[in-house]
Order: C-alpha cells, then sequence, then structure tokens
C-alpha cells in the first residue's frame, strides 16, 4: 500500500511525544494481549489498565511482560491509585508498581475528593521515578468545574511534574468535557486551549465523534485516549484521512 502510505498527512512516529493514542484494557487475556499487539502495536503508544482492573486481573506480570515484548508502556488506571489513597498506603501503590515494573502512572481526583496541593505531591513523589500523567475532571456528571479552574488545576499539576494532562471523559465519554450525550462542551475545550499548550494535553475520546472532531480542530497529531482495544486501527485511519469521516477533510487540506 506504498501508493496510498506515500499520500497521506503527516503522521509522527514512535515512540511519540504528540499524537498519542491511549489504548484501554479493561481486561485482556495474556493471548488476547498478544493477538491485539501483533496488529496494533504501531499505532499503541501507552496503554492504561483501566481503572481497577489491574488489581483482580489473573497472570497480571505475564500480560505486562507482553506489553513489555512490544514496548508498549503500561499504567495501572488512576481509580486504583485513589483506593490506595483512600487507605493511606502510598507506600505499597508504589511498592506493587515496582514489583510489577510499571514505569508510568497516572493520578486522578475523578471518583475521590483529594485535596488538590495533595494531589500535586503525590504528582511530584511519582514523576521522580516514573512518567506521571494526571487527570483533570470529575466523573460525576453533576459535578461542573468552570473553564477557569480547568485550566488552573492543569497549569499546576503540569507545574507539579505532570508530563501530560488527561481530560477526564471516563470510558463512555459523557462526562467531563463532554455533555451527558457525548456532545463535546466545545467552549470548555476551546477556553483550554487558550491557556494549556495543545501537545500538553490526552484528551479522552472512546467514541468516533469525539475522535473526529479533535482530529478535525487539532490535526493528526492531537493526542486521545481511553481508546477501545477494537478502535486502534479505526482511529488511525481517521487520523490520516482513510475513512470517510475525515477523508474530505484532509483532501480538502492538501488541495489548499
Amino acid at each position: 500500500m506504498k501508493f496510498v502510505t506515500d499520500r497521506l498527512p503527516s503522521r509522527s512516529r514512535k515512540p511519540r511525544t504528540v499524537g498519542i493514542t491511549m489504548v484501554m484494557d479493561k481486561g485482556l487475556s495474556v493471548y488476547e494481549t498478544e493477538s491485539f499487539l501483533s496488529v496494533s502495536e504501531p499505532y499503541v503508544d501507552v496503554v492504561k489498565l483501566g481503572f481497577g482492573t489491574a488489581a483482580v486481573t489473573p497472570n497480571l506480570k505475564e500480560k505486562i511482560a507482553i506489553y513489555k515484548k512490544y514496548n508498549v508502556p503500561v499504567y495501572f488506571g488512576g481509580s486504583l491509585l485513589e483506593w490506595f489513597y483512600a487507605h493511606d498506603a502510598f507506600d505499597e501503590y508504589v511498592r506493587i508498581a515496582d514489583e510489577h515494573d510499571v514505569d508510568f502512572a497516572e493520578v486522578s481526583d475523578g471518583t475521590l475528593d483529594i485535596p488538590h496541593d495533595e494531589k500535586c505531591r503525590i504528582i511530584s513523589a511519582l514523576a521522580a521515578r516514573r512518567t506521571v500523567f494526571s487527570e483533570v475532571g470529575s466523573k460525576d456528571a453533576e459535578k461542573i468545574i468552570p473553564p477557569y479552574k480547568w485550566i488552573q488545576l492543569m497549569k499546576e499539576e503540569l507545574d507539579a511534574g505532570a508530563k501530560m494532562v488527561i481530560a477526564e471523559a471516563r470510558e463512555g465519554g459523557n462526562v467531563g468535557i463532554y455533555r451527558g450525550s457525548g456532545e463535546v462542551r466545545e467552549g470548555l475545550v476551546d477556553e483550554i486551549l487558550t491557556q494549556i499548550p495543545a501537545e500538553k494535553i490526552l484528551w479522552e475520546a472512546p467514541n468516533k465523534s469525539q475522535q473526529v472532531f479533535f482530529i478535525k480542530l487539532l490535526g493528526s497529531d492531537v493526542s486521545l485516549g481511553n481508546i477501545p482495544v477494537n478502535e486502534v486501527i479505526p482511529l488511525e485511519t481517521l487520523r490520516v484521512g482513510l475513512r470517510g469521516d475525515t477523508m474530505k477533510f484532509f483532501l480538502d487540506q492538501q488541495a489548499s
């Protein structure tokens, strides 16, 4: 397919610092992990073991070893860290991450009310030895955070040592930066982008319409997360205009 690939929009290559695809693994088996990566690895930049699934997944070490074989970083979901925080067991969280050779971490407060200065201390502590993604936004659909507050929280968490900030959406794409219907809160996104560099934000976008919105807004190399394992290659076709939803958009760009 070289004739096609030579004519596609430019796309960063691994290891990427922009255009990241973060995949949510909600409980793949060792066999399924191998099968998934055998096809999708070129387009997978990092994998989150969603919410607290790492604690109840059999053969976890063996599965993480498969990700490492393919040079794909993996980390525990932020909800698991919140559980350890609730049990005053941060040191135990770090010990378990070390035991499983997990060198990325997600810090969130989407479920628990963690004082922000405490969240930033956790980010700084983890960033001393790990790559940290910090998640901003609530999993509670009734909790509306004004744009100025999103910006303030993101700035402080980046200053604390987070490599990127994640804009919350849950795996359903119906909270945080989205309305309950899944529609993007465009005004919020626009406000955030006035203050936070686009390359520092990973937008959770589990649904196709959300992925299309951000690709058209920010281009092929927008960073997107909570991508289902079976949607990685379909997402890549959206990123480069090989799917009807973005084909005309990129063709028009090339023609202009």
